[in-house]
């Protein structure tokens, strides 16, 4: 375990912003984690932190940052699907990857999504028609009260569209320390989304899936490492059926997609192109030239520089379509998570 004091967290988060933390914790071994529900009760302000590729620093964090860096995976078999047992520091696009190696399919639609494993179901993160709770078995975690490991069923996590139990209820409460995976036997491919609905059924394996799922995110989204970013900034929202048909009124192209609730969720980056800031700038802030749901740090951008970029698209959203984004990234504060 690694303790440092007023830390740089450049390389903790994609976006390239120059936030500190007043004290950072690298977390490397289970041997550490009895000593973290009292690092925790001496820091109140506290923020358990993944790759860091969903989130933006606004200010520089007063209290203590937890770097989950457990590393480990252990697979078994069952008569009907393999198990996975995946250490929350592991890389997410790496561990898709492995699993593409052994010859296993059922990640493959989540493929390139940033982040690591641990982080993953907090926002139940998702791709091209999969999330993470169709492939969750259990979230195993630390209660930073009692000190205790727990586990959660699927049920228990209580998942949504980028959302969990561990964004609602137990935020700020546990650690998450692995999670188990269920890759269901035989292998069926999930084609519903564009483009993947456009590959031919013939000879289709859960490689296939993944190049074409990579090729898309490429095509469209800017590596972070070259242009700093973390991914998606708004969320898609979900509108009524009566709501969306009276956009569609307006607007006969808008591209809507049906729920399983009975509404209608519409493309974010639709709404943000048609309002005009698709590849416009604020000082060294943006928005993506091919991506109009990417903000992007152009070099030296300051966090209120993409906080201002952000506020003004959704106002200009708001006024010409009735419709109100809200950030799929994280906005952390001096001691905590903010609000737009």
């Amino acid at each position: 375990m690694q303790i440092l004091t007023d830390a740089p967290l450049i390389a903790f988060n994609t976006f390239g912003l120059q936030a500190r933390a007043a004290k950072l914790v690298v977390l490397e071994s289970v041997n550490d984690l009895p000593a973290i529900p009292e690092l925790v009760r001496n820091n109140p302000a506290f923020f358990p932190l993944g790759g860091g590729s969903n989130v933006l620093f606004a200010e520089d964090y007063q209290g203590l940052i937890l770097q989950n860096a457990l590393k480990g995976k252990v697979l078994t078999e069952t008569e009907d699907a393999y198990h996975l047992r995946v250490m929350g520091g592991e890389s997410w696009p790496q561990l898709v990857d492995w699993t593409l190696q052994e010859g296993l399919g059922g990640l493959e639609n989540l493929a390139l999504i940033p982040g690591t494993a641990g982080a993953a179901p907090i926002q139940n993160i998702g791709a091209y028609g999969l999330e993470f709770a169709d492939r969750c078995e259990y979230v195993e975690y630390l209660d930073l009260t009692t000190g205790d490991i727990q586990q959660l069923n699927k049920e228990e996590c209580q998942f949504g569209y980028r959302d969990s139990v561990f964004k609602q209820a137990l935020q700020g409460k546990v650690l998450i320390t692995a999670v188990g995976l269920y890759l269901p036997k035989p292998w069926q491919a999930v084609l519903a989304y564009a483009p993947l609905s456009q590959l031919p059924e013939n000879n289709l394996t859960p490689q296939t899936v993944a190049d074409c799922v990579k090729s898309a995110r490429r095509s469209k989204l800017p590596d972070p490492k070259l242009l700093g970013n973390a991914g998606s900034f708004f969320k898609n929202p979900t509108l009524s059926q009566a709501d969306f048909a009276e956009i569609s009124r307006q607007y006969s192209n808008v591209p809507g997609y049906p729920t399983t609730e009975g509404q209608v969720k519409i493309a974010a980056a639709w709404l943000i192109d048609q309002a005009g800031w698709k590849g416009k700038k604020l000082g060294a802030a943006g928005v993506h030239h091919q991506q109009a749901l990417v903000l992007v740090n152009h070099g030296q951008a300051k966090a209120e520089e993409l906080l201002s970029l952000a506020r003004q698209i959704r106002d200009d959203v708001k006024n010409k379509f009735g419709v109100t984004l809200t950030p799929e990234v994280r906005l952390i504060g001096q001691t905590g998570e903010i609000s737009l």
